[in-house]
C-alpha cells in the first residue's frame, strides 16, 4: 500500500512540475513576443529620430544661410545690426 501511495505521490508531483512548466513557457513566449514588438518600436522610434535630425540640421541650414546673407547685405551696405555685430 504505502508503494501505492508513494507512486500516486510521484505521478502527482510529475504532474504540477508538468503544469509549471507549461505555465512558464507559455509566460516566456509572451515575454518573446512583448520583446520582438518593443524591437520595432525602438526601430521606428529610431528612424523617426533620425528623420526629425536630418530634418533640424536642414533647419539650421538654411538658418545660417539667411543669416549669412543678410550679413552680407549689411556689410555691403556699411549697416550691421547690433545684433550681428556682437556675433563677431
Amino acid at each position: 500500500m504505502a508503494r501505492k501511495v508513494a507512486a500516486m505521490d510521484a505521478k502527482e508531483a510529475e504532474e504540477v512540475m508538468r503544469r509549471e512548466l507549461e505555465a512558464a513557457l507559455a509566460r516566456l513566449a509572451v515575454a518573446e513576443e512583448a520583446e520582438e514588438r518593443l524591437c520595432v518600436q525602438l526601430g521606428e522610434l529610431e528612424a523617426e529620430a533620425m528623420t526629425q535630425a536630418v530634418e533640424y540640421q536642414q533647419q539650421v541650414r538654411e538658418l545660417s544661410d539667411r543669416l549669412a546673407f543678410v550679413d552680407g547685405v549689411l556689410r555691403s551696405s556699411g549697416r550691421r545690426s547690433a545684433v550681428a555685430a556682437g556675433m563677431d
